[in-house]
């Protein structure tokens, strides 16, 4: 995918990093049991047939999400150890906004997720890694 230079650049802060396991629970475990972190939420995702959950570490204001994708989910795909990255999450101020900027820079949706309080997009970068924008 070839991006072209924008004379703007989006405004984007980077807001959290999500990795994807295959075992949700030993993977909390580890996470809190073993790191001391805690859980700050925990949710479905119906559309993709996973679970969310988002945890912290007392003191730091950077979040990691664990991302666990149910067998049969179109993101359920083989787990090879040191590529679990799921994706990189931006905030922006407007995100209809920034979808735009993003495809005139020649990064146009991948993937679009509504749920009933919520949306967010998912742009490829270069490297084919998910980078989530959200408002």
């Amino acid at each position: 995918m070839a991006m072209t230079v924008l004379r703007r650049r989006m405004n984007a802060q980077f807001h959290y990093t999500g990795i994807r396991v295959k075992d949700l629970d030993a993977s909390l475990a580890f996470y809190t049991n073993v790191l001391g972190m805690t859980v700050r939420g925990r949710a479905t995702i119906p559309e993709s047939h996973g679970v969310v959950v988002d945890l912290v570490s007392e003191g730091s204001s950077h979040p990691l999400e664990l991302n666990y994708y149910e067998p049969g989910s179109r993101f359920d795909v083989p787990f090879t150890a040191g590529e679990g990255l799921d994706h990189l999450a931006f905030r922006v101020p407007d995100l209809d906004r920034a979808i735009a900027e993003a495809a005139a820079a020649g990064a146009p949706v991948a993937h679009e997720v509504r749920t009933p309080r919520s949306r967010w997009v998912y742009l490829r970068d270069p490297n084919g890694i998910w980078i989530e924008l959200s408002a």
